[in-house]
Formats: C-alpha cells, structure tokens, sequence
C-alpha cells in the first residue's frame, strides 16, 4: 500500500475516533468511556484504535494538541513574527480555542482537561514564541522571555473566556500584545 493512501487512511481513522470521543463525552462522564465504546463509536477494531493510541488518555492529549495547534495555525497563517499584529493574533487564537463549541462536555470532562487545556497551551504558545525571538536576542534572554509571554498571553485570553474581562477580544488582544511587546522592548533596553 502505497505512503500516500495509508497516512490519509490513518487521517480518516483517527477523525473517527476523535468525533467519537467529543460524541462520547457528550453523552456519559469520562471514567466511564471504554476503548470499546470509542471504538464501536468510530467503527473500528480495538486494534486500530491501539495502533493510533495507547489509551484514551493519549486519545484526549492528542485532541487538546491538535484543537490549540489549529486555533494558532488559523490565526497566523503559520507566520511567526514577534511584534503587535502577531502577538494579537496568538492571543484571538487562543480566544477561538476556548470558544470551540464542539464539546458541550459533563462536568467530569471538563475537571480532566481544563488542567491539560492550559498546559499544551501554554507550550504550543512557547514554541510559537520560541521561533519569533530567536532573531531578535540571545539563546539565554529567549529561554527567559518565551515562557513568560505565553503564560501572559494564555491567561489573557483566558480572562476573556471565562468572562472576567468584558472587554471585547480584539481590543484585549490588542492590549495583551502592546504589553508583551512595549515589555520586551522596554526589558531588552534597560538591560543593554
């Protein structure tokens, strides 16, 4: 079988289990979902389903990754860029991830992964970061900054998503970005 037709075969499989587990957690709590209602859900075997993941645990981390990782792509294009306009962006796609509407989840869902949530947030946010001030200072000052930035930029928007901020996303975006960036410039300077 050639390259092309497998990987587009597993793309299909796991999209299948990925809507069976957001169907599944709709319906009963996470404890009790079982590889086999996920795999009856997706109409695959319980050897497919352990040939993509080891169990729905790693199912769950892989949904989170791939929720956060296309919120960002979205946003940006896939352009890294370390200044006002991209850092709003990072911010309005974080927004877009935690007003997915795709999981209306049981309470014991959302005890499970709002936890993980911040977490792949924070380092899908890190790596983006990581890329947009490789240019702009050392090695050292962009393992200090990167961190710093994401978590400011998640909880930005996690303020919005949440409703402790009522104002609208783009003006918080626009914010959140002149203090990660008007900060970076003014720390970098006094430093020099």
């Amino acid at each position: 079988m050639g390259t092309k037709v497998r990987n587009i075969r597993m793309t299909s499989t796991k999209q299948s289990l990925i809507q069976a587990f957001v169907n599944l957690v709709n319906e009963k709590d996470f404890e009790k979902i079982t590889i086999a209602d996920l795999t009856k859900g997706a109409h695959v075997n319980r050897a497919t389903f352990y040939a993509h993941f080891n169990d729905k645990y790693e199912l769950l981390d892989y949904i989170v990754r791939e929720y956060i990782s296309t919120a960002i792509i979205n946003r940006t294009k896939g352009e890294v860029t370390f200044d006002q306009q991209g850092i709003a962006k990072l911010v309005l796609a974080l927004c877009d991830f935690y007003q997915q509407p795709s999981m209306n989840c049981r309470s014991s869902y959302i005890a499970l992964v709002v936890p993980q949530l911040t977490d792949k947030a924070i380092i899908e946010l890190r790596a983006y970061l990581l890329k947009g001030l490789e240019s702009l200072c050392s090695a050292e000052e962009v393992a200090f900054y990167a961190p710093i930035f994401a978590q400011v930029i998640h909880e930005s928007a996690l303020q919005w998503a949440t409703g402790k901020v009522t104002l609208d996303k783009e003006k918080m975006a626009e914010r959140t970005a002149v203090l990660v960036v008007n900060g970076f410039h003014s720390s970098v300077s006094s430093l020099s």
